[in-house]
């Protein structure tokens, strides 16, 4: 699409105009600046010569003045044959109010409008079956379509008695347009016993989420998604009955992504019934049903370590042995989450390079199926393999945990943590509520801060210092590569003989937690973990420590297991 776009008469306020063009051409659409108070004759001869599709006119004086030089522009236009063209107009509320008197602008921009309206007028939309224009309604299509600006989603589910607030918050979100994918957070039961109402404890209804209980909340709460910006919806899986409630979440809410994990959501954290093994084995399947139906899968094994303490990198490792599973279960499409300030102690420039070694290990082992004994540091980050045939997609999010209970010191702690994230350029970006220290997000604060991450993310894409240059980063990261290879080089020799991968075999896996090759303070008299390591914060890093506090480097620590 060609667009020619400039102010008006005797108007030189172009910041807008040159942002709305740096936009449009990031998009891949050629442009043409008329520069700034461009005469409607000058408008017209650009426009004969250029021949643009779309016409975009801005002017942010009085509205008095708008009236008159907006009508003297159409009149030349019309004129001038090119009153065909697709109009469009950008000022300040008032003059935008002239403008749209006039009823010859196809879309009007004031300057209140979210970032993503923009981008909806510039990509154009997909039709729902309602026929209203929309954005695309699969995730990977939604990224591409809104590039260079990652998906925004957020957590919701009111924690009641009934799903009617849930209902009514998801229908409020999606008419706010903030949001590109709204993710469901059901109650433990909905989780754990959907499908075994004998089993379900009236008293914990609403406890921690949405009390979803049947098919037909599910289609409701989908219902409510339909509207406004259409934005995509997903839920937590279960922690029982994996397959069937996969298949359920697909059949009713399109659920747009899986997320799933390897050793958690099961007995060994409370979340679930199972045991560990046959909790790894029942993911890798869940992974598997997915991959087969060309369904993207989460991988969010990584922060729970973090988020009990462990060393950083066993975040790294982690990150490696979801990949390897990922690849060997047939994941098409791998959204790699990277949870920042978890734990809260990390400094900007560890956690910075804890995410940076994590998308060096994912990325070499998903796209290229490298090994422990290869350079993965030396390789290059990636999004698709060389066949085409898996992509990886980046999500990055602040930790639940590091938000501080004061509502002003947290609001500028989400802004300053998606800064941070923002060097990883993700795909997504998972916003977490400002107020999720002291309660659950209500619509109205979803809402803020989305718009609050926006915000932020608008400033960045206008132009980032790279933070990732940093030469203590880039140390840091590589280190944790290094010695990230070393503990799996160990789990693989824990396996080595039963299986032929050993490090996607449930047994080994589950093995290299009972013998404490991974491990985390927070598993002390767990019956499946050793519970045995010592970790500290040092120099903003998260790392192992022995028993008088001083620092193992993992081959000392393997070495003491006697493993």
């Amino acid at each position: 699409m060609r667009i020619l776009a400039g102010a008006l008469a005797d108007c030189v306020h172009v910041a807008g105009v040159h942002h709305f063009l740096a936009l449009a051409q990031a998009m891949g659409h050629e442009t043409r600046f008329t520069g700034p108070a461009t005469d409607p004759e000058t408008w017209a001869d650009m426009a004969r010569e250029f021949r643009p599709d779309v016409i975009g006119v801005s002017y942010r004086l009085t509205p008095e003045n708008a009236r008159r030089a907006l009508a003297e522009f159409w009149g030349v236009m019309q004129a001038a044959g090119l009153g065909d063209r697709a109009f469009i107009f950008g000022g300040t509320p008032p003059v935008a109010a002239v403008a749209r008197e006039m009823g010859i602008f196809q879309a009007i921009f004031d300057g209140s409008e979210q970032t993503t309206a923009v981008v909806r007028y510039l990509r154009g939309g997909a039709e729902t079956v309602e026929g209203r224009p929309a954005p695309p309604q699969t995730v990977v299509e939604r990224i591409r379509w809104k590039a260079p600006y990652p998906l925004l989603r957020h957590h919701f589910g009111v924690p009641a008695r009934t799903i009617d607030p849930t209902i009514a918050g998801i229908t409020r979100i999606a008419e706010s347009e903030v949001l590109d994918v709204i993710s469901l957070g059901p109650d433990q039961d909905a989780q754990q016993n959907l499908f075994h109402p004998d089993l379900q404890d009236p008293s914990r209804m609403g406890a921690g989420g949405v009390p979803i209980r049947s098919q037909a909340d599910l289609e409701q709460l989908y219902a409510a998604s339909q509207t406004g910006n259409y934005p995509l919806m997903r839920s937590y899986s279960g922690t029982s009955d994996l397959l069937r409630y996969a298949e359920l979440l697909t059949r009713t809410i399109r659920n747009a992504w899986c997320a799933t994990s390897l050793f958690w959501f099961n007995a060994m954290d409370g979340r679930g019934p199972q045991g560990l093994e046959a909790s790894i084995r029942d993911h890798q399947a869940l992974m598997a049903w997915h991959g087969e139906r060309g369904i993207p899968v989460e991988g969010n094994e990584p922060y729970h370590w973090a988020m009990r303490d462990a060393p950083d990198v066993f975040s790294v490792a982690a990150s490696y042995l979801y990949a390897h599973s990922a690849r060997a279960f047939g994941v098409t499409d791998y959204i790699t989450p990277y949870m920042f300030e978890s734990p809260p102690m990390l400094s900007n420039r560890m956690d910075l390079a804890k995410a940076l070694a994590q998308v060096r290990v994912a990325e070499a082992v998903y796209l290229k199926g490298l090994g422990f004994s290869d350079d993965l540091w030396g390789e290059a980050a990636a999004s698709v393999d060389a066949e085409g045939s898996r992509r990886i997609w980046r999500q990055t999010r602040t930790g639940l945990l590091s938000y501080p209970v004061d509502t002003a010191r947290a609001r500028a702690h989400l802004a300053e943590s998606i800064y941070l994230q923002m060097a990883l350029a993700p795909s997504i970006v998972h916003v977490v509520g400002y107020c999720e220290a002291d309660h659950a997000a209500t619509a109205e604060e979803v809402i803020e801060s989305a718009e609050m991450a926006q915000q932020v993310i608008d400033t960045v894409i206008a132009g980032q210092p790279d933070l990732i240059c940093d030469s203590l980063v880039h140390e840091r990261a590589e280190e944790l590569v290094s010695e990230a290879l070393v503990l799996i080089a160990a789990i693989y020799r824990l396996g080595e003989g039963d299986s032929d991968d050993p490090l996607a075999h449930p047994r080994t896996l589950a093995r290299a937690v009972a013998v404490g090759l991974l491990d985390s303070p927070q598993l002390q008299r767990n019956p499946f973990a050793r519970g045995a390591i010592r970790t500290r914060a040092m120099g903003g890093a998260v790392v192992a420590v022995d028993d008088v506090g001083r620092l193992l480097c993992e081959r000392e620590r393997i070495r003491a297991l006697g493993t």
